[in-house]
């Protein structure tokens, strides 16, 4: 079409005279320069159409990105509110009840779902009130089969404890605080990441509730104000506990030896041949009474006596400690001591060897140093009784036969 455009006016004009041969290459220029033109101009058309699309392109993938940011800060603002949603249930969760071990329980468990999503590892400490150490109370663990080694704390807990202050860890190879090199003289456990708070009630520090990770970043600046905010809801409900305890302790320990009371010994012992019966198991009783005690009073006086009875106490139980007995004060120089799934054999084996310990230590009276000795009665349930009451009766027999032999001896029924 374009060739038929300029060959028929050349045409026409060599055969039939139709133009003039001088107008015949303005004709040609004068269409030249309208092609160029209109060429240009459908260039400039092309580029801005182009421009435009390019503008729309970046425009487009900005708010991609937005959209995407946008989803993202959704996702975590349902999370956040989730989260804050369950504050109330968490409040009524830790004020159910006054019993220590349910409210670290409910704490850990919350922190460990809500914060962590039941990975890593959530560590509940509490501050021993006499040494002011850190001792594990509760954990959480996504790998059941880990052990923490450092059951005082480590680096990072004694920065929280010393500092009285939250910490956040979003890598630790890249935080100068902390020795890294300590740490893993300390615990062979891998962490990469960590957020702690401590439980602080009146100016007090009474634990601290930690979470960690082996991932880098795995915790960010929102989850460590949620664990401050669990934190500061349960300080009261956990001092409450922790004295409630206190208290408890207090109930069912002899105020002068720390022993258990002759109240509670009774009913643990109850408890012990029920479940002894139930589970088909076995255990032995050790009753013991030191020989000649009123001469320590008369001869030492009355704070003698006390002298007397606390050493005997400590004595006890750190001799027996691994057996994990109950050793109860049964009442003046009595002395009760459960034995778990002991039979007679070796239940009269353990009480000669506490009575050989007994007669060998020496505890000093004003400046003199002397010596107690003991009389040991041992009765087995359930070879030599089907009660409580039995039982007692059966070791109490033993040891007066014990005493009747000449004292400090060991006597089993």
């Amino acid at each position: 079409g374009t060739l038929f455009y300029f060959v028929l006016p050349a045409y026409l004009t060599f055969h039939f005279k139709v133009f003039s041969l001088k107008l015949l290459p303005l004709y040609f220029l004068i269409n030249i320069i309208i092609i160029f033109y209109l060429f240009r101009k459908n260039s400039d058309k092309k580029y801005s159409i182009e421009y435009q699309m390019q503008v729309l392109d970046e425009k487009l993938n900005i708010l991609n990105d937005q959209n995407i940011k946008e989803s993202k800060n959704n996702v975590a603002l349902q999370a956040k509110i989730i989260r804050y949603n369950s504050l109330k249930k968490i409040v009524e969760e830790i004020n159910e009840n006054l019993d220590l071990d349910s409210v670290a329980e409910s704490l850990t468990s919350i922190a460990f779902s809500l914060i962590s999503n039941n990975k890593g590892t959530c560590i509940l400490h509490l501050v021993d009130i006499e040494t002011q150490k850190l001792n594990i109370f509760k954990t959480k663990k996504e790998d059941n089969k880990l052990i923490i080694k450092a059951k005082e704390g480590d680096i990072f807990d004694y920065w929280v404890l010393r500092h009285n202050s939250s910490l956040l860890i979003e890598d630790i190879k890249n935080d100068f605080r902390f020795d890294l090199e300590r740490l893993k003289l300390q615990d062979t456990r891998q962490i990469g990441s960590l957020i702690s708070s401590p439980f602080i009630s009146e100016n007090r520090l009474l634990g601290i509730l930690r979470l960690d990770n082996q991932e880098p970043n795995f915790y960010s600046q929102d989850d460590l104000r949620f664990l401050l905010t669990i934190c500061d809801l349960a300080a009261v409900a956990l001092e409450n506990s922790i004295l409630f305890q206190a208290t408890q302790s207090l109930a069912i320990h002899d105020g002068l030896t720390s022993l258990y009371t002759k109240v509670y010994f009774l009913e643990r012992i109850k408890e012990d041949c029920i479940r002894a019966t139930r589970q088909k198991e076995i255990f032995s009783l050790l009753l013991l009474d030191i020989d000649f005690f009123k001469k320590y009073n008369d001869n030492f006086g009355h704070i003698a006596g006390d002298i007397v009875l606390k050493n005997l106490s400590q004595l006890i139980t750190e001799s027996l400690k691994e057996f994990s007995p109950i050793v109860s004060r049964f009442g003046g120089e009595e002395f009760c001591v459960i034995l778990p799934n002991k039979d007679k054999k070796s239940a009269y084996k353990i009480g000669c060897g506490l009575r050989e310990k007994i007669e060998s230590e020496k505890i000093i009276l004003r400046r003199q140093k002397t010596n107690i000795t003991v009389s040991i009665g041992v009765a087995t349930f359930p070879v030599d009784a089907s009660d409580d009451e039995s039982l007692i009766m059966k070791a109490d027999k033993a040891m007066y036969q014990a005493k009747q032999a000449g004292r400090n001896k060991v006597i089993a029924s």
